[in-house]
């Protein structure tokens, strides 16, 4: 996809509340805790892991599962620019 339009696409879904801002939060902020990528936060997961997790039955039930199909439908769609510029705004906190 275009940068431009992801740009816009990311600027349009970020002030529209589309996405839960405390589950933006916490998958920048809160780590895998368990497995090969353990200590790893949740947004810097590789997608070939998340792509694995699919592939072999899905993602966790639970809070950590819907917060690792979150990553997972960001990166699959090439909005990673959504973490990164969560993971600014953090900082500046």
């Amino acid at each position: 996809m275009h940068q431009e339009v992801k740009t816009n696409i990311f600027i349009h879904f970020f002030n529209m509340d589309y996405f839960n801002k405390d589950i933006l939060l916490e998958i920048i902020t809160f780590e895998m805790p368990f497995g090969k990528y353990k200590g790893t936060k949740l947004c810097d997961l590789p997608i070939s892991y998340l792509e694995w997790f699919k592939r072999k039955g899905g993602f966790p039930d639970g809070k950590l599962g819907m917060q690792l199909a979150t990553v997972y439908e960001i990166k699959l769609n090439g909005l990673d620019e959504i973490i990164f510029h969560l993971k600014k705004k953090l900082k500046k906190i």
